[in-house]
This record gives C-alpha cells, sequence and structure tokens, in this order.
C-alpha cells in the first residue's frame, strides 16, 4: 500500500472546507527559492503560479498579498487596494513567528491567523491557479475563482507595470 503524503495545515483547511485541489512536489533549490525558479522545475507557466507576500499597513495592519510569481509588488498600489497610506513589506525574521510558514513556503490559506488578502487582478484570467502548499517545494493546485472566494480575498491592480 503507497505511503500516505503528509498533508499541510494549507491541504487540511481546504479539505475541511471541501474544496478541491492537486498538490505537485519539486526539489527545492536553497540558493533558488524563486517562484520563477519554482515554476520552471514544474514546467508551469509563471503566470498561473503566484507567490504570497505579507505585507505591514499604517492604518489596517497586517496584509497578505498574492502575485504572479514573476512579477514585482507595487507598494503603493498595495496601500489603495487596502485603504492604507503605507504599506512595507515585513521583515523575513518575522514571517515565521507571524504567518507559522518560512519564505519559500509562504501560503497565503493555513496562516496562524486570518489577514486581509489581496490577489493581483490577472488571478481573475486564470481558471486554476498554484500557491504554495505551505511548504517549500509542494505546490497546490486550486480553482482560482473558488480559492479567492474561500479565502474573502479582493481583487486589484497590485504589480509594477
Amino acid at each position: 500500500m503507497a505511503k500516505q503524503e503528509e498533508k499541510t495545515n494549507a491541504m487540511r483547511m481546504l479539505d475541511v472546507a471541501g474544496l478541491p485541489y492537486t498538490t505537485e512536489r519539486y526539489e527545492v533549490d536553497e540558493s533558488d527559492l524563486s517562484g520563477v525558479h519554482a515554476a520552471s522545475v514544474l514546467g508551469l507557466d509563471p503566470d498561473v503560479m503566484f507567490k504570497t507576500l505579507v505585507a505591514k499597513g499604517d492604518k489596517r495592519g497586517y496584509l497578505v498579498f498574492v502575485i504572479p510569481v514573476a512579477e514585482e509588488l507595487d507598494l503603493k498600489k498595495c496601500a489603495r487596494a487596502a485603504g492604507d497610506k503605507r504599506v512595507e513589506l515585513i521583515p523575513v525574521k518575522d514571517l515565521l513567528p507571524l504567518t507559522g510558514y518560512l519564505r519559500g513556503g509562504c501560503s497565503p490559506v493555513g496562516m496562524k491567523k486570518k489577514f486581509p488578502t489581496y490577489f493581483d487582478e490577472t488571478v481573475l484570467l486564470c481558471d486554476r491557479i498554484y500557491v504554495s502548499a505551505g511548504q517549500r517545494g509542494r505546490q497546490l493546485c486550486v480553482n482560482a475563482k473558488q480559492f479567492v472566494d474561500y479565502l474573502e480575498a479582493e481583487t486589484a491592480d497590485l504589480t509594477v507595470i
């Protein structure tokens, strides 16, 4: 009998919600934790693989932004989307204690607390997207609209042109 793969917190939450997903694994290269590298290793279009970034706004506190892996976050657009004057990415050292996730394995689902979440509007062009499963080297493939709805996320233009 095949050994069942250990589930991450993100997978368990999707199971409880009844949200279908599949998983992909890839060999982690500690010298390149970028999503573009992960997409390349998995043979995926970087436009359908999204990375999760955590920031802090001056009014709303901690915020989660999910954008295509090849894109760069525009902090002014993020502040506008969140209704803040200023938004700054949190230091990497604060990621694990705040979210429960390491850099390169941060998922928008299953963080220690639920934070306001924003997806780049390009997610609306995708049928399925890939996001971290909450562990380096593991990705979730989910229905984009169902996932955004499940997270009660908003969509906005969040990236540098």
